[in-house]
């Protein structure tokens, strides 16, 4: 008999441990799923050259290292591809992919299938996996205790994996988060909204999940930190290779403090499309999305329109009509947005059942307090001049004797005065009168 490494697959190698011996139990290699059969004939899940070299040695277990590799060489949110891993299984796709000889998997074009095998002949998912561990970060696949279940919800466009950096509980802090998106040129007003809204959230325990860009992102990002919160970015790019460069600092901190997501595997760069599908993961993995500040063509509208296609709750916060930066929330706002001001009114749409936000009302004055047939009587005094009971009890449509007993309410409570037998509005500290020249 040959000997086999840590995948069960023949070295070619004579294995002497086994002489005399059944042989034991060979390891699954594949997720549950149809069958999938060699055009050659061999074992489906026998490996190409490449294959052995990528994952000779390593102690990863054989999925891990297939979903791996399948991130180096599949682009995020082919839905295409993601058809052929949930029927084909990540092992057996892999194979496919790394092996010249081997037929395409269904619905494969000529030159989609030839790009790939570039990509994996270049996979090396145990130099990935060993490079994120030595950033202390880790690999995330479906099933793992630590995946956000909700991503499932985006079907064959869901991530092969996640690499993260941070130490918290990536599914647990994605219970309780919001994402806060909006325009990279944003303005004064734009970063300030973002800026306290997230600083806001994150005061009652809400996780802020943006994408690391320039303007709304960043200052989001910034608020949640300020107030010690958690806050989560999302990357267009590998966990190492910091996109925008200008926010290094400020993506380390994250890494530090929260956490630092991305599909893509360690040195991997961003591109146009990557940007857009990063936008998917963002409304996948939150309960909630808020734009602030976004023009009528924005990328953030189109993580908005993700959110309420997957029946998240899709907020914006209004801004200047004349501003083009806020045309496209106010569009947004027109169709199918909820409109919110701050964190309050957010929890009270994505929170549990009693997080409400709190009444907004304008200050009480003394006159509001007023009784209506006392509301009346004060009503019917003449703004300047003064008038007998008999008069105002016509104007007020009241009895006399009615009347003269809201007259002496009202004086008690600095409404009127009485000047011998008729009446007048007495002059009050809250009363809005014209100031005189000089002051006086």
């Amino acid at each position: 008999m040959t000997r086999t490494d840590a995948w069960g697959f023949a070295t070619g190698e004579p294995d002497t441990t086994t002489e005399g011996r059944s042989p034991g139990p060979v390891p699954t290699t594949a997720e549950p799923g149809p069958t999938t059969h060699s055009p050659t004939g061999s074992s489906p899940a026998e490996p190409t050259a490449a294959v052995r070299r990528s994952a000779g040695g390593a102690g990863h277990e054989p999925q891990r290292t297939a979903r791996a590799a399948l991130t180096r060489i599949l682009e995020p949110g082919d839905e295409t591809a993601g058809r052929w891993l949930r029927e084909m299984g990540p092992v057996a796709l892999w194979h496919t992919l790394a092996d010249d000889s081997a037929a395409p998997p269904t619905g494969a074009t000529p030159a989609k299938i030839a790009g790939l095998r570039l990509r994996a002949a270049r996979a090396r998912p145990t130099a990935d996996l060993d490079a994120v561990s030595a950033l202390g970060g880790r690999f995330l696949c479906p099933g793992d205790e630590e995946w956000p279940g909700q991503l499932d919800d985006l079907g064959d466009a869901r991530p092969v994996g996640l690499w993260v950096r941070g130490r918290a509980n990536l599914r647990l802090w994605a219970l309780r988060s919001v994402a806060i998106v909006g325009a990279r040129a944003c303005t004064e007003y734009g970063a300030h909204l973002a800026t306290t809204l997230s600083a806001g959230l994150a005061d009652r325990g809400w996780a802020v999940v943006s994408g690391a860009a320039y303007g709304v992102d960043g200052a989001a990002h910034r608020g949640a930190l300020a107030a010690d919160g958690a806050t989560i970015a999302v990357l267009a790019s590998g966990v190492d290779h910091a996109y925008p460069r200008g926010h290094t600092e400020l993506i380390d901190r994250i890494a530090e403090q929260g956490l630092v997501v991305a599909e893509l595997p360690p040195g991997d760069h961003p591109t146009r499309s990557r940007f857009i599908q990063r936008n998917r993961v963002i409304a996948a993995l939150t309960r909630g999305t808020v734009v602030v500040e976004a023009e009528l063509r924005s990328g953030s509208l189109v993580t908005a329109r993700r959110a309420l296609a997957l029946g998240r709750f899709t907020m914006g916060m209004p801004g200047p009509i004349t501003s083009s930066l806020s045309a496209g929330v106010h569009q947004l706002l027109r169709d199918e947005a909820a409109l919110v001001t701050d964190a309050d009114e957010v929890i009270e749409l994505v929170g549990s059942i009693g997080d409400l936000a709190s009444d907004r009302a304008g200050p009480t004055r003394l006159r509001d307090l007023l009784d209506p047939v006392a509301t009346r009587v004060l009503e019917a005094l003449p703004a300047r001049g003064r008038t007998g009971t008999d008069q105002l009890a016509e104007e007020a449509g009241m009895p006399r004797d009615v009347t003269q007993s809201k007259l002496f309410e009202l004086l008690s409570l600095g409404f009127v005065q009485k000047c011998g037998d008729r009446w007048e509005l007495a002059r009050r500290a809250e009363a809005t009168e014209v100031p005189r020249r000089g002051g006086t």
